[in-house]
């Protein structure tokens, strides 16, 4: 089995849209990225055939999943089905930083 180990630090960020970046892996069934979403960006409603799995790392966010709000802070955990409408909304002065985990992988992810 051929392991592969990754230092997100040597990994650049990648500029989304204003307020938003992410650094991004990809596995062979799986995507993981680490978002970093600042206060005052631009939420931005989406729905994606890929099930997502988010872990708030850092600040407090509220998410829109369907018609449900979760608010989340630092060592929540959020499962996001597929096709499923979702957003989020920093949540005072502090940057969100999230790690998300996608399956099956996003290949449009670079």
């Amino acid at each position: 089995m051929d392991l592969h180990a990754i230092d997100w630090n040597a990994i650049p960020w990648t500029p989304v849209r204003a307020g938003v970046k992410r650094k991004v892996f990809h596995g062979e069934g799986a995507t993981v990225t680490l978002h970093k979403l600042m206060p005052g960006h631009e939420p931005k409603p989406h729905s994606h055939p890929n099930e997502q799995i988010a872990y708030i790392m850092a600040g407090r966010i509220k998410f829109f999943v369907g018609d449900q709000e979760h608010v989340m802070g630092p060592g929540s955990l959020l499962l996001i089905p597929p096709n499923v409408t979702h957003w989020g909304e920093v949540i005072g002065d502090e940057p969100v930083l999230n790690l998300d985990v996608f399956t099956p992988k996003r290949p449009e992810y670079t």
